[in-house]
């Protein structure tokens, strides 16, 4: 020992060892964390930018809990159409939707692709379903059960009325309300973006107006509610926080 430690600094070959190993458990951290969002698009090219042999980790496949797999990086661009128009020629513009904002699905109105099947339990049932199709949930009697209120848009105008609610079954919460609106049709409002006012029987939503829900993204299966549709339905409302009015888009001064 006493040769090696009389020509080899022991404590600067172990910095130099710690050293290397820091470099590589941040290129492994660098590589991981690009598993998705890749590639990137590239505005002034309009291309997708190459992914290098380097930074981008070879594709791993991952077994989902419910069955199938999924790999990623998928190396899938998102081709979807844009239903917008940038403000300006510059690279990173703004952009302003084209059409009907509420539907141009850009912004704080845009979504992923998700998987359009329904969220499992651990059990292996449906995660969130509505109270009718399950006996399991009652509203507390300390609560006022919200179904029959009116519920209300942002424009203080009725929307339609609470026909049902819907129940996660893993975390015991309530996601979405259902609501009947006035033309007839069943959609989701998630709870997150109402308002309950026990005392007038109603609940208020400031996200959309209460004409727009009748363009709230509807579902295949009236009692089941997919990981797709969920995204669609969440990015619904979240764009209306922008787009429900001209105003909500000019600054405040």
């Amino acid at each position: 020992m006493k040769s090696i430690t009389g020509y080899i600094d022991v404590a600067q070959v172990c910095l130099y060892l710690f050293w290397i190993f820091f470099a590589g458990l941040i290129l492994y951290l660098r590589r991981e964390d690009r598993r998705e969002g890749y590639p990137l698009f590239s505005e002034p090219s309009n291309t997708y930018k190459d992914a290098g042999f380097l930074w981008i980790p070879p594709p791993k496949v991952f077994k989902l809990a419910h069955g199938g797999t999924s790999m990623s990086p998928s190396g899938r661009p998102d081709d979807r159409a844009i239903n917008a128009a940038k403000v300006a020629v510059w690279p990173g513009a703004p952009l302003e939707p084209i059409g009907d904002p509420m539907l141009a699905a850009v912004g704080p109105g845009s979504y992923a692709e998700r998987a359009d099947v329904t969220d499992k339990t651990v059990e292996g049932e449906a995660k969130i379903v509505p109270m009718r199709v399950t006996s399991s949930y009652a509203i507390d009697t300390n609560d006022r059960d919200p179904r029959g209120f009116d519920v209300m848009g942002a424009d203080r105008k009725v929307a339609g009325t609470v026909k049902d609610i819907w129940v996660d079954r893993s975390e015991t919460i309530i996601r979405y309300l259902e609501v009947t609106t006035n033309g007839g049709r069943s959609v989701l409002l998630p709870m997150t973006f109402a308002s309950i006012n026990r005392n007038r029987l109603e609940v208020k939503v400031h996200a959309i107006l209460a004409d727009q829900f009748a363009n709230v993204p509807g579902l295949a299966n009236p009692d089941q509610v997919t990981l797709l549709e969920e995204d669609k339905i969440c990015a619904y409302y979240g764009g209306g926080m922008l787009y429900a009015t001209a105003a909500r888009q000019e600054p405040l001064l």
